[in-house]
């Protein structure tokens, strides 16, 4: 079974890694790894959601995987998921794209730029309803999220995107993961451990390692299954 792992940077996904063999490097952003009877693609995009696009489709067209997983940190809007706490994303989209109308926001589909259920999209979202079959990811926690170029850190600007999507968590990947595998037809699942709330930017309240510890802990016994 082959399976391709995607994360912003390789300190995410770097514990889960020293578990695997080395097999070979395939490019400058991937290298080819073995575990478990498994043969695991491990890409390292970068942050943002145009080089994973990229990088996505390039891996895509290139090679055939069974799964896919995205892995990496998330900042959180709901203050009923703890710090380090792992989430399994299933809905996710791109809240930014659209027109400002004053104090007004219009998406896409508001514009008619977009149909609401315009393949892959399913009411305006990425809907991820073929996940990774694994008990692990199913004993997750589900959740909503958006994919954004930049992270919210007014009150203002949180109370916005509270009121107008309602999301769980955000990151700077996730929903261009999810577009290209759905588009693809491949099984995939985005997890993600929270790193710290959406809030006024405070690092010193972030938790990180934590954070990094429990993502890397779940997915070793998802690939363990």
């Amino acid at each position: 079974m082959r399976i391709l792992i995607v994360s912003a940077t390789t300190l995410e996904i770097k514990p889960l890694i020293k578990h695997f063999t080395f097999e070979e490097r395939v490019d400058a952003h991937m290298n080819r790894y073995s575990f478990n009877k498994l043969t695991l693609d491990v890409l390292t995009t970068g942050v943002g959601m145009v080089p994973t696009a990229y990088l996505m489709g390039k891996a895509l067209m290139r090679h055939h995987y069974d799964a896919a997983l995205n892995l990496g940190i998330a900042g959180c809007f709901d203050r009923n998921l703890e710090l380090g706490e792992v989430v399994h994303i299933t809905h996710d989209q791109f809240p930014e794209l659209g027109s400002e109308q004053g104090e007004y926001f219009l998406s896409l589909i508001d514009l008619k730029l977009l149909e609401e259920n315009y393949f892959p999209y399913k009411d305006g979202q990425l809907v991820n309803e073929m996940p990774l079959k694994s008990k692990t990811i199913n004993n997750l926690r589900t959740v909503r999220s958006i994919t954004v170029n930049r992270v919210h850190t007014t009150n203002k600007s949180i109370e916005k995107i509270r009121q107008r999507c309602n999301p769980a968590t955000e990151s700077m990947e996730g929903a261009a993961f999810l577009f290209a595998c759905l588009a693809e037809d491949i099984p995939c699942a985005q997890i993600r451990s929270i790193s710290n709330y959406v809030e006024n930017h405070d690092t010193n309240r972030w938790s990180i390692p934590k954070a990094i510890e429990n993502l890397n802990k779940v997915i070793l016994q998802v690939l363990l299954e």
